[in-house]
């Protein structure tokens, strides 16, 4: 349970997607010192290993492996879990809830590595990815931001440095603060697409899913350039597919491409040539993936267990 302290636990660190040994290490380390033993199952095939091995476990750590009632039900020793990074939309959180096991995230670990990658698939696109002919510079240009929470703020401090204008909707920020913290605020969501690049940086739920729309990314002036760091499936991809046909001067920078197969090659169709200029896609999820926020992500999860279960400490706590 949480709060009883000095206990022996097993923390299971349950990753498709392996950290870095270095990180591996470092998460290790802080199980160790709590006397918790650390079960690894890294670079998994198949969902079998991972419901054999949740069943020993007293506390999980995941990247983007999800944790859904199948191995809820195999995890009878199972208090919390916990998602090295800021989205988490791969954990059931109803039926976390309905089990009684605590889920987390990691808020801010990541932040700079993602506002990096926004500033490299920018400048890239700018750049006409740097194939000889000229482009544009972004000093002057405005951004703005759908959700304002740790990596929009990363995205923001670069932004003031290219000499950019912010500005920032967040429904769960008073506007005040979001000027306190240096961008202008924008009263709806549809405000945001008055400005050159729109970043998104809202998790995927019912009401933000496919919610970015023809409508909305018509409306953005000349060159406008739509950002995704947070899930693809927050916008439309039929109606990206339109937008690319009606405006040649549209740009989409995306951190991994549509699980859908059509709707990436339609996407990538609409565009011809200017794949890699107009249109952008990861190789894979790559907002993460530096050494950096491996460590940070990692460290964080496995400090966050031990003061769950040595001081019952709850602050990142996730509700359905």
């Amino acid at each position: 349970m949480a709060g009883e302290a000095g206990k022996a636990r097993t923390v299971l660190l349950a990753t498709e997607k392996a950290f870095a040994a270095d990180a591996v290490s470092k998460i290790e380390a802080v199980t160790s010192a709590a006397g918790y033993k650390l079960a690894r199952l890294e670079n998994y095939k198949s969902k079998d290993d991972l419901l054999k091995a949740v069943a020993d476990a007293d506390a999980m750590i995941i990247r983007s492996d999800k944790v859904d009632q199948a191995v809820l039900d195999k995890a009878a020793k199972l208090k919390i879990v916990v998602r090295a990074g800021a989205g988490y939309d791969n954990i059931d959180l109803k039926a976390t809830e309905g089990k009684g096991v605590v889920s987390m995230n990691t808020p801010g670990q990541n932040a700079n590595a993602v506002a990096e990658l926004v500033f490299g698939m920018m400048i890239t696109s700018a750049r006409n990815n740097y194939d000889g002919t000229s482009g544009f510079e972004l000093v002057n240009r405005s951004i703005a931001f759908y959700g304002f929470g740790a990596v929009a703020r990363a995205v923001h401090k670069l932004a003031q440095g290219f000499g950019m204008k912010s500005f920032a909707y967040d429904p769960y920020i008073p506007a005040e603060k979001i000027a306190e913290m240096g961008a202008t605020p924008v009263a709806t969501v549809a405000g945001l697409f008055e400005h050159q690049y729109v970043s998104l940086h809202v998790p995927l739920t019912a009401e933000t899913k496919a919610s970015i729309n023809k409508e909305l990314l018509m409306k953005m002036p000349k060159g406008g350039t739509l950002i995704n760091t947070a899930r693809c499936e927050v916008v439309h991809e039929a109606d990206m597919v339109e937008v690319f046909k009606a405006r040649q001067d549209f740009c989409y920078l995306c951190d991994v491409a549509p699980d859908d197969k059509a709707a990436k090659e339609a996407m990538t169709a609409a565009v011809g040539d200017k794949f890699g200029k107009r249109l952008i896609f990861t190789a894979k999820k790559m907002g993460a993936q530096t050494l950096e926020a491996n460590d940070n992500c990692g460290v964080a999860a496995a400090n966050q267990i031990v003061a769950f279960f040595e001081k019952g400490e709850t602050r990142f706590a996730l509700k359905a």
